[in-house]
């Protein structure tokens, strides 16, 4: 095993799957807090209008705003060199459009930045993690309106300033390929903010999977989010030439399903639309080829992409890649395939792996394989794996204990990829799991699909404490960490 020394061990949440407290301190709402919770067979359903009898797993999370200290303690505990959570742009400009931002969210982040400091912990902040304010989408279509790239700016550019001493290491938009991803309106309303105006004004449950989309509108928002993206790192870079900001991209390693000619060609395509465009955009700073063809095959009217904009995506290139990475999906042009599903992506059931209870397979080697795929592809670029983890059903003994064997049989081969890819001259800088404490799934809304090394004593009924304990896991992290990896 060879991990750099200061290689970034660490782990990940989202504000909005955690902190709860969403209308405290000035926050309003955002995308999230009109969304209730799902099960295994269930998807998770929308609720434009606030049901005071229906339950909404974010409101509450599991209360890391009142929290944090205890958290980011027991991080320190497991010897975290890394944290990375998000800013919820909410608490800092409650309506998104506001003139002047709220100083009691900026007092927050002060604080959790802090804590984290006080450890030795490296902060990572993703400034937009699903969590648009609710006013932008309903007064401006999120990013479909270019006025909301200058209120991203802004609100960027307020944390930059803020935190330029602190902070070191920035992400601007989590999983910003989810609107390529083809599943529905579900990626254009958790990345870019955007709805059909049907959907909005619902007075029912909808289904995520059931949102309508609009090709045309979804694709005009993504490119309006990499503009923002891009003048955000050349404003930060102003700000401090010091900081680290990268992108995040959603991968999800593909296979061909069989070698016929086909599914091979199938299998390229869903990786450059679904993997490589927006990481392409932001990484070499301009679209490639194969976006074009694919914009003109579709009807997509792409007059929208300006020469002034060209211009910013060449100059606001990111310093570093960063991608989520839970599993591999098979392609072919069978549509009698069987299927799998995870992440918000579909494929054919790959017959070599197995899968998660909730059908996500799992493939360690595919990590390794997409670590010299992206090295390839971007060959300057450091990289970060930000997300990895294991969603189960946790069991609390009767003496308090959670046994996750399961949980550490995930995460070891995948460590081990990793090395493979080091070894293989991948410039990996740190590693960040998802859900190092339990939180609320982005994908159900559950409490009961746990990813992290602690348990929070919160269920989907709304039931709970919100205590936290120590799963088994939590001593084999820290001893990964202790050993940097040479100890699994």
């Amino acid at each position: 095993m060879s991990f750099p020394k200061n290689f970034l061990w660490g782990g990940a949440v989202a504000a909005n799957q955690c902190e709860g407290a969403y209308l405290e301190d000035g926050k309003k709402l955002s995308v999230p807090d009109m969304l209730l919770g799902g099960d295994v067979n269930t998807p998770r359903t929308f609720l434009p209008k606030t049901d005071p009898e229906a339950f909404y797993p974010s409101h509450e999370a599991i209360d890391f705003y009142h929290h944090y200290k205890e958290d980011i303690k027991m991080f320190a505990e497991m010897g975290f060199k890394c944290f990375r959570f998000s800013i919820n742009w909410g608490r800092i400009f409650p309506n998104g459009d506001d003139e002047q931002p709220n100083e009691a969210g900026l007092a927050f982040y002060d604080s959790v930045i802090d804590e984290c400091k006080k450890y030795g912990i490296e902060p990572l902040i993703t400034l937009c993690h699903y969590e648009i304010p609710w006013n932008l989408v309903t007064k401006y279509n999120g990013f479909a309106d270019r006025r909301v790239i200058d209120m991203f700016v802004k609100y960027a550019t307020t944390c930059f300033e803020r935190y330029k001493d602190k902070v070191k290491y920035w992400l601007t938009f989590n999983e910003i390929n989810i609107a390529c991803m083809g599943e529905g309106g579900i990626g254009n309303l958790y990345g870019l903010g955007i709805m059909d105006p049907q959907d909005v004004n619902a007075d029912h449950r909808i289904p995520l999977n059931e949102l309508k989309s609009n090709m045309q509108t979804t694709y005009v928002a993504l490119h309006n989010q990499f503009v923002a993206s891009a003048l955000t790192v050349k404003a930060g870079h102003e700000i401090n030439p010091d900081f680290m900001i990268g992108n995040m991209i959603a991968h999800v390693t593909v296979y061909p399903l069989t070698p016929n000619p086909k599914d091979i060609l199938a299998c390229y395509d869903e990786d450059n639309l679904k993997n490589n465009l927006c990481g392409d955009v932001q990484v070499r700073g301009e679209y490639p080829d194969f976006a074009y063809r694919f914009f003109k095959e579709n009807g997509i009217d792409y007059s929208y992409i300006t020469e002034e904009d060209k211009k910013i995506l060449k100059e606001g290139t990111v310093d570093f890649y960063t991608f989520s990475y839970y599993q591999s999906n098979c392609i072919t042009v069978d549509e009698n395939a069987e299927t799998s599903s995870g992440n918000m992506t579909k494929g054919a059931k790959n017959p070599y792996l197995k899968a998660s209870d909730w059908g996500w397979q799992i493939d360690p080697d595919g990590l390794r394989y997409t670590l010299n795929k992206l090295h390839d592809r971007y060959p300057k670029t450091p990289l970060m794996v930000v997300e990895n983890g294991f969603g189960a059903f946790d069991v609390k003994e009767e003496d308090g204990s959670i046994h996750d064997d399961y949980r550490i049989a995930y995460f070891k081969p995948h460590i081990e990829a990793m090395s493979e890819a080091i070894e293989d001259g991948v410039p990996l800088i740190g590693y960040t799991t998802w859900g190092c404490i339990d939180l609320v799934s982005a994908g159900t809304g559950q409490y009961a699909k746990r990813y992290g090394f602690i348990y929070v004593d919160r269920h989907d009924d709304g039931t709970g404490t919100f205590a936290r304990s120590k799963k088994d896991s939590f001593d084999w992290y820290k001893h990964v960490i202790e050993t940097n990896g040479e100890e699994l």
